[in-house]
């Protein structure tokens, strides 16, 4: 909402000497977020100007510029007592006044002006047009001030920033979605005497006042209007207040008022035709949105009902929307034939084409109208119509108001169209009574840990508007009707937190509870973070929301479990509306923005949950808020939530050494990420909590058969793969090539840790180490050997790791050589050398018996 000051004012008493930034502090105090200040992003001289003579000159494109003099002033006039200037606009005459941008002045979009040769003249200045100074849409012309400002005196020199109101300072706040009053100006000026500690009743001038706004009585011919909201949403109904004028004869060429279309602008709203233009202004004055029909358009009766199945509107923004039966409609009739019925609007959100007021409307009918807020609320989202009554209309308008401000637009439409006021008024339906809370007066004290004393807190209530009965200590409080939030005794205690001052609440640390520290999955997650880190990947967080074509471009097969995906009912983009079922479909993302920058040696990994929607589970049910849930209904919105296993997920891509000092030596040659690095990865994470695991052959997407690996806990869970990602998927994502990945489910590591890791004493006594080369075919997986050659070593072996493989013709064809060390260790003593080679001859023997190894020589 952007608040302009001098409006503000006109509502509410400014501290004298008050700037936008201290408007602004002063709603900060009170709770509203500030967005910014705004003026209208003009500097430098912009001056009236008189033209002196202009001479027309064709030219050799077929233009006709105009060759300028001005009189801007004394003060900005050149040697020769005058300005020249060059402007292509036909629409002023010698000894018009005009809006003259002089050299050093910056207009909207930060144009800056400066004297340049043109058209064979050096052009000291612009001639402004609407367009060019933020004021209009009309760039055909320059502004004549005789005919924009009628009636005002004006003199060559004069400053035009203040003349044309460019100078105002606007203040703009976030509104959050419990206090939708501020979406006015009444509101801002009611919470601006609330954060300079005023009484409200002494210094805001309430524009709908109904001392100041005397509304005519409603009449039985009216124009009709019928309520029929025969479908509820939670037992409110779709509207309880409609009220309808009617104003004829209306001149559809007549301008809005020039201090209507100034407040819109800074507002930041369009000026349109007088009609919508007065209900925006009003609108933005008061907070309840208008709308305005062309009543010759209408066929009869209006009635206010759900949609029905199949029904389309074609909305003002010439979008044709397929209507939903939850959608309350306006819509009209030939009076007791239903089968006329045709649809006039989406109530509360955007009127429709058919009855939009155009350039030929003369009779105009005004709606104002009290909706349920839930209602809208669905109808926008549901829509994606975001518009400015639906703001408002969304988050709950005052009811009380709704004959007011029609009546507000009906003298504006009188007053500057021309038009006649018809005596004849609708108002029909009962808007529900706010409900009384009751609260002890010591409630906000416990809930805030101020002290505020009985009056204070009486006070606090009284001054945001509502009525309070006092009897004891028990109050009882009615809330006003522009507050439908207040609904429960802590928002009262909010209320008087406000207004007694933020600042005065004390910062208390609360005490933690000893002997807590962080849990198991906590500590797993730094643990496996730290280790990754230490081998050069960086973390990162990617969203989990990702595009049903990602599933396509990793080459998942059809009956893939990974396919089926949470879809989100309201998901940020339509583009992405399913939830992740892995970190690979969100990462390579981000490792492909990175490698667009020119990034391409990189190892990222990601930390995350995602989610595997249960076959059959249904939607969650949607519980009310007038009662607490009970523990069966929280059961079953908790079963119908999906699993969220948590991963950890990583790319290698590029380089993983760089050329460089390497021990003793020196690579000359980069070392290139590949498979291996991937699986090394996954075995950091497991050993980084614990776990120990072994790799076997697999064939899984998005990974490249024969270039990946399982991941196998020793009871022979799986918890992951890894390896060199397929070509295909490397290059649908966009990747470089020979892209390596791992992805491990944590939530399964973490229930191994205990089970696969065995803590024992630490020997004092040396190791002896023993290396072992067995061949075996090129298809029995190194993870088996390994496996044979730890369960055939007995107690005393206390690691074996592979450190070379060989394929050549001293294996033979179809064979490779596998390079083991073994280090064995006993607890009690030192090994011999006749131990250590028996245990390793144990050990060959197994892998021999388990996969046809032979010991090369």
């Amino acid at each position: 909402m952007r608040i302009p000051l001098s409006w503000l004012a006109e509502h509410v008493d400014l501290e004298p000497g008050a700037r936008g930034v201290d408007v602004a502090a002063s709603l900060v105090r009170v709770g509203l977020e500030e967005e910014g200040l705004h003026t209208a992003g003009i500097a430098g001289p912009l001056v009236v100007g008189r033209v002196l003579d202009l001479v027309g000159e064709p030219q050799k494109n077929g233009k006709t510029i105009n060759w300028c003099h001005l009189d801007v002033g004394p003060e900005h006039n050149g040697p020769e007592g005058n300005r020249g200037i060059v402007c292509g606009a036909h629409n002023f005459v010698e000894g018009d006044l005009v809006v003259a941008a002089l050299p050093g002045a910056v207009l909207p979009g930060d144009f800056a002006i400066a004297a340049r040769k043109t058209y064979g003249h050096v052009s000291d200045g612009m001639i402004c047009s609407s367009k060019e100074l933020g004021l209009g849409t009309d760039h055909d012309g320059i502004i004549v001030l005789t005919d924009f400002l009628p009636g005002v005196e004006m003199t060559p020199g004069q400053d035009a920033l203040a003349l044309l109101g460019l100078g105002e300072e606007t203040v703009e706040v976030n509104v959050t979605p419990d206090r939708g009053y501020c979406f006015s100006i009444r509101g801002i000026a009611r919470e601006y005497a609330h954060g300079t500690r005023r009484a409200v009743g002494k210094v805001l001038r309430d524009p709908v006042d109904p001392d100041v706004v005397e509304v005519p009585a409603p009449t039985a011919d009216g124009y009709p209007v019928r309520l029929a909201d025969d479908a509820p949403l939670r037992g409110a109904q779709g509207c309880d207040r409609f009220v309808a004028r009617t104003v004829r004869g209306v001149d559809p060429s007549a301008p809005s008022p020039r201090f209507v279309t100034d407040r819109l602008r800074q507002a930041g709203m369009r000026p349109i035709s007088l009609a919508v233009d007065v209900t925006n202004y009003v609108m933005l004055a008061t907070g309840q949105p208008l709308h305005a029909y062309d009543l010759d358009a209408l066929q009869g009766q209006i009635v206010v009902r759900r949609a029905r199945s199949g029904e389309k509107l074609t909305t003002l923004d010439d979008v044709e929307r397929t209507l939903d039966p939850e959608d309350l409609l306006i819509t009209d009739e030939v009076v007791g034939d239903p089968s006329t019925s045709r649809v006039l609007s989406i109530a509360g959100v955007m009127g429709g084409a058919s009855t939009e007021v155009s350039g030929k409307t003369v009779n105009v009918l005004l709606e104002a109208a009290h909706f349920a807020a839930v209602s809208i609320a669905r109808s926008a989202r549901r829509h994606r119509v975001p518009s400015e009554a639906a703001k408002r209309n969304e988050r709950g308008t005052d009811p009380t108001i709704c004959a007011r401000a029609a009546e507000l637009a009906v003298r504006l439409l009188v007053e500057h169209g021309g038009g006649t006021a018809d005596v004849a008024v609708t108002d029909v339906g009962e808007p529900a009574a706010p409900r009384p809370i009751t609260m002890d007066a010591g409630f906000p004290e416990r809930i805030v840990g101020v002290h505020y004393t009985p009056d204070e807190v009486v006070g606090h209530l009284t001054e945001i508007g509502c009525d309070v009965t006092v009897d004891g200590s028990t109050l009882t409080v009615l809330p006003p009707p522009w507050r439908p939030d207040l609904v429960g005794r802590v928002h009262l205690v909010e209320e008087v937190a406000r207004l007694g001052g933020y600042d005065a609440i004390p910062s208390v640390l609360p005490a933690a509870p000893a002997g807590t520290g962080l849990t198991s999955t906590q500590r797993a997650r730094r643990s496996l973070a730290r280790a990754l880190a230490d081998e050069g990947f960086v973390e990162v967080l990617t969203y989990p929301f990702v595009a049903p074509a990602v599933h396509d471009a990793q080459h998942l097969p059809a009956d893939d479990l990974r396919r089926v995906a949470l879809r989100l009912a309201n998901p940020l983009s339509e583009q992405q509306p399913l939830m992740r079922t892995s970190l690979l479909d969100s990462l390579p993302e981000t490792v492909r923005r990175n490698v667009s920058r020119g990034l391409r040696d990189l190892a990222l990994f990601e930390v995350g949950s995602v989610t595997h929607p249960l076959p059959g589970a249904g939607r969650a049910e949607v519980l009310g808020v007038e009662r607490r849930p009970t523990d069966e209904e929280l059961a079953r919105v908790q079963r119908a939530v999906p699993p969220q296993p948590l991963h950890v997920a990583g790319i290698l891509t590029g380089a993983r050494r760089r050329p460089g000092a390497v021990g003793d030596g020196f690579a000359r040659t980069a070392e290139p990420a590949g498979w291996a690095d991937a699986v090394d990865a996954a075995r950091t994470v497991a050993a980084s909590i614990g776990v120990v695991v072994g790799v076997e052959a697999a064939e899984h997407a998005p990974w490249h058969p024969g270039r990946c690996a399982r991941i196998v806990t020793a009871q022979g869970h799986t918890v992951g793969y890894a390896g060199e990602l397929h070509p295909k998927v490397v290059t649908a994502l966009e990747l470089p090539a020979r892209a390596a990945a791992f992805e491990l489910d944590l939530d399964v590591l973490l229930d191994q840790v205990g089970a696969s890791l065995q803590v024992e004493s630490l020997s004092g006594y040396p190791a002896a180490t023993q290396d072992v080369a067995l061949v075996v075919d090129s298809a029995v997986p190194a993870g088996a050997v390994q496996a044979a050659l730890r369960a055939g070593a007995g107690p005393l072996l206390e690691d074996v790791h592979l450190f070379d493989v060989y394929t050549g013709a001293q294996v033979g064809e179809g064979r490779k050589s596998l390079a083991f060390a073994l280090r064995f260790r006993a607890p009690d003593r030192t090994l011999t050398a006749e131990e250590a080679s028996a245990a390793r001859d144990t050990a060959v023997a197994e892998a021999a018996a388990r996969t046809g190894a032979t010991q090369r020589v």
